[in-house]
């Protein structure tokens, strides 16, 4: 049952109120005064404070305001024989949960203090879930490759410089990205992500850089686009080999002088932003293909960084799952969950094409199909138990990268029922995927 605390300086109501949450099997606890609360809240972690509204020494508002300020996971409902509107507004604004006049039946406080701790406990879960989610599993690498790459990033944040990282599809760029715009002095400014492959050339455009009224169909109001959000902060952009042409040079005027105009506008606006773009593809070959502008990529890589594959650093394999699966137990309701022997077996072995975000999907996968309390083999897809050197037994010795790719990807693709499982498969987004398969011919 949940701890309480009442403060009221009528005697009798403390005293009714107190009796009748303990006969209901709370820990309760009462105070005089505000002052005499205060003092208790400094000894004992309380789940709900009901506190009278008009008291001397210090109002009930004022304690509100210094419980918010001590603890501000407590949930307090304010009583009060003077209701106002006014007074009502002003205890919500200052993080009350409820406002209850005087007189009320003990069932009516009953009521509202259960609805209070229901929500206290779902608050709860949300904060358990919200804190191991920002436990970033990839800052606590076992892996020299990994460590390394976390020292240089340490380094470069403490600058300006324009970051490139580069790596496979999965492997937690943009939890690099978002942990470098920590470490900088930006740090307590906009972290702003732009995803370039989920959005046509027209509306990524406006997305960047904004428009004005009038600009296109249905542009019926002056919009502010990400770079201008971004301003004394941070501008992610991920996947940026899939800027095209017109984009790479405006986008290459942008970094060279901060510098834009929103599409359809001739006003110049500067914005100061530090820019952090993301790859999986090799821009150098874009660049030689004539797919990326040389200019841009130089502008891009003063300093470089390459996230290394899951494959690379496969003592990070077992702690990352681990962190995985209790993330994924909070979130199903399934507390304590644990790997089999046979599990961890398969987890270590397999190869990860997909990197961090295809062992997420199999973990989550895992957690909501199994049966008791630990992930079994079975729990887990398929995949996880073929032997990787298949899908390559048909390729001659010296295939290409892009050979490889494209034979992997017609194999996922022959298995998959839908796009989206296939992608989940491959660990990239549905839009990526339908690139790759126009790129490479794929039926």
């Amino acid at each position: 049952m949940a701890k309480l605390l009442i403060v009221d300086d009528e005697r009798n109501i403390r005293r009714s109120l107190v009796s009748f949450f303990e006969s209901l099997g709370h820990e309760v606890r009462a105070a005089e005064n505000g002052t005499q609360a205060v003092a208790m809240l400094a000894e004992t972690q309380f789940d709900l404070v009901l506190t009278d509204y008009r008291m001397a020494e210090m109002s009930g508002l004022e304690l509100l305001r210094e419980i918010k300020r001590r603890a501000p996971e407590c949930l307090v409902i304010l009583m009060t024989a003077y209701a106002t509107v006014e007074n009502a507004v002003e205890a919500m604004k200052s993080g009350a949960y409820d406002y209850v006049t005087k007189p009320f039946s003990l069932e009516q406080i009953q009521h509202t203090v259960n609805r209070a701790l229901q929500v206290g406990v779902l608050q709860a879960e949300n904060r358990a879930l919200r804190s191991a989610i920002d436990e970033e599993p990839l800052l606590d690498s076992r892996s020299p490759a990994m460590q390394h790459l976390l020292e240089t990033a340490r380094q470069a944040a403490a600058s300006d410089a324009t970051i490139l990282l580069t790596g496979e599809s999965g492997t937690g760029k943009n939890i690099i990205a978002r942990q470098i715009h920590r470490w900088s002095r930006r740090q307590s400014k906009p972290f702003v992500v732009v995803n370039c492959t989920t959005l046509s050339e027209e509306l990524l455009e406006s997305e960047l850089f904004g428009h004005v009224r009038g600009a296109f169909t249905g542009a019926v109001k002056d919009k502010p686009g990400r770079l201008e959000a971004a301003n004394g902060g941070t501008v992610f952009l991920d996947e940026i080999a899939d800027l095209t042409p017109t984009l790479q040079t405006k986008f290459l005027r942008f970094l060279q002088d901060q510098n834009f105009e929103r599409v359809g506008g001739e006003r110049t606006i500067h914005v100061d932003a530090r820019i952090i773009a993301a790859s999986n593809r090799d821009l150098e070959t874009e660049v030689a293909a004539h797919h990326f502008r040389e200019d841009l990529y130089y502008r891009l890589n003063v300093i470089a960084l390459r996230v290394p594959p899951l494959r690379e650093r496969r003592e990070d394999i077992l702690p990352l799952a681990q962190w995985l699966l209790n993330v994924a137990a909070v979130r199903n309701s399934h507390p304590g969950l644990a790997f089999s022997p046979g599990a961890t077996a398969a987890l270590t072995r397999y190869r990860w094409p997909g990197n961090v975000r295809e062992l997420r999907n199999a973990i989550e996968r895992g957690t909501v199909l199994m049966h008791g309390e630990t992930i079994a083999p079975d729990d887990l897809p398929d995949s996880l138990f073929h032997d990787s050197t298949e899908a390559l037994s048909g390729l001659p010795n010296a295939a290409s990268l892009d050979e490889v790719e494209r034979e992997h990807i017609a194999r996922v693709l022959a298995a998959s029922a839908t796009l989206e499982e296939a992608a989940d498969t491959l660990g990239i987004n549905v839009t990526t995927l339908w690139r790759k398969r126009r790129r490479y011919g794929i039926e």
